[in-house]
């Protein structure tokens, strides 16, 4: 069988919500509108993004809508409860969850910290609810001074750790990281334990510690349900390469080829590199910059100025793309950061499917789950999984 699309580009833009879904409310997120809410706060110049459609989609000041758009284009909901990276990708590949992964906005229970600490050998120091690049700012020197790692989950599904590379080294890290996930089952599965590395020395006389967050970061994710599309692809030898947490997200299932990045910058360059090497098959992508780096600390310039740095980079990725390519961008989940939140946010995600053989609009319409994204690159390489429709004869 001769694919519809020879190569399929997925792109997730880690967090770039379009608007508050209907049960928004129950999640506390009334309100929440990660795209229409940065728009609104600043003129965003979006011109390769407006073309495609995303104001079609979802009217944007000065996004859009645009006349004819290049690309076919619509909204997905979220079908499964929750508002997270787990929820939202294993969704995308026909995985629906019954019920949410669990949360502790209160801290982890003192018995799971007790069997923790006796076995990793160490105390431990947080056990709450905090940013990233604060609770390193705040505890970073009392771990360096006792040796404790420092415990901390957020909004999302998550069991951080965080460590001095010096004080605690990457391999024992590591081995914390896997104890831990090996800890958390059952009712206390979370979605993910990370490792979150640092580095830096603490102030001197009166200073501020220069602590920094290394790239060595490393997620140990709970396996998805065997079937999903990773799987299914495998199966047909449809080559998979991913760039970004994808290869983390799924634990490498079904992945032939994978890089790690950096930044969104290193996420986009290393696309741009995988489609030299890819000559068939499905390129997945996550950028979470949008995500980690912005929306989670309220920082809506830097979340704007991202988003424009992804419109300018477009036709560098057009460029790479022949005839029987296929190209998606989308999103998992919200996080708006216009909102007194920080945390994730239930919301519809953009949808936009490019043909460069077919440059013509098509309204996808409101889909009723990230699934369909998953049946439709699945029904290209002659595959079905579980959950969605396809729209790949709309696109086609």
């Amino acid at each position: 069988m001769t694919p519809p699309f020879r190569r399929v580009t997925w792109i997730v833009l880690d967090s770039v919500g379009a608007g508050e879904m209907p049960d928004a409310a129950a999640y506390g997120d009334a309100g929440s509108d990660t795209l229409g809410n940065i728009a609104r706060t600043r003129t965003l110049h979006l011109p390769n993004l407006a073309q495609l459609g995303l104001g079609n989609l979802k009217p944007l000041p000065h996004v859009g809508p645009v006349e004819r758009p290049t690309a076919a284009f619509g909204k997905c909901a979220l079908a499964s409860p929750g508002k997270d990276t787990t929820t939202g990708h294993w969704e995308m590949v026909g995985i629906h969850l019954a019920k949410p992964f669990p949360l502790y906005p209160h801290g982890f229970p003192p018995e799971i910290m007790r069997e923790f600490e006796r076995l990793i050998g160490r105390g431990t120091l947080g056990n709450c609810v905090a940013s990233g690049t604060e609770i390193i700012k705040e505890l970073g020197e009392e771990h360096m001074r006792t040796g404790k790692p420092i415990v901390y989950t957020s909004a999302d599904s998550v069991f951080q750790v965080a460590a001095h590379e010096e004080v605690i080294p990457l391999w024992e890290l590591y081995k914390i990281c896997e104890i831990a996930r090996g800890l958390l089952r059952g009712p206390l599965e979370v979605g993910r334990v990370i490792a979150r590395p640092f580095a830096g020395q603490p102030g001197a006389f009166g200073q501020s510690a220069a602590f920094a967050r290394t790239p060595n970061r490393k997620d140990y994710a709970v396996p998805p349900p065997q079937g999903m599309l990773l799987d299914q692809l495998h199966d047909r030898k449809v080559e998979v390469f991913s760039v970004g947490k994808i290869f983390d997200v799924f634990l490498g299932r079904g992945i032939d080829e994978y890089e790690k990045t950096k930044s969104n910058a290193d996420g986009m360059a290393k696309t741009l590199a995988a489609l030299d090497e890819l000559k068939g098959g499905l390129l997945f992508v996550n950028l979470v910059d949008f995500d980690q780096q912005y929306g989670h600390r309220n920082d809506v310039e830097g979340y704007a100025k991202a988003l424009e740095e992804f419109d300018a980079w477009l036709p560098s990725l057009y460029a790479k793309l022949s005839a029987d390519d296929l190209l998606i961008i989308t999103a998992d989940h919200g996080c708006d950061p216009t909102t007194p939140s920080t945390d994730h946010s239930r919301e519809y995600v953009p949808l936009l499917v490019f043909r460069p053989c077919k440059p013509d609009p098509v309204d996808l319409g409101l889909r009723s789950t990230l699934s369909d994204i998953g049946q439709t690159v699945a029904e290209n390489f002659g595959a079905k999984i579980a959950k969605g429709t396809s729209f790949l004869e709309a696109v086609a």
